[in-house]
């Protein structure tokens, strides 16, 4: 089953933020246990705020990734960029489509 999580997180800093998401991606590219989607999105209505919902094949996936002392490394980067500490939501995917 899909699993993902979701990231709540501030910072005024977003563009340091997208620089160091994008050197992880390249850096866990194709690499098992990895995330195999990533969205972010920034709340309209609470300007800093953002949401990022990163997306597994598994839950024992997502965790074997938190396992990893590069991911750990990647969630210290982070929330030293962040204006509060993020929060983390875990989720099974009960339904997902695409439209088009």
């Amino acid at each position: 089953m899909k699993f993902v999580q979701i990231i709540d997180f501030e910072t005024d800093r977003i563009e340091e933020m997208r620089a160091l998401s994008e050197d992880m991606e390249k850096r866990f590219a194709g690499r098992e246990n990895g995330p195999t989607r990533r969205l972010v999105l920034a709340d309209r209505s609470r300007p800093g705020r953002y949401l990022a919902v990163i997306e597994f094949n598994s839950h024992e996936e997502a965790m074997r990734n938190s396992s990893d002392p590069e991911t750990s490394k990647f969630a210290e980067q982070m929330t030293a960029l962040c204006t509060r500490p993020p929060s983390f939501t875990d989720c099974d995917v009960v339904d997902m489509n695409d439209f088009g």
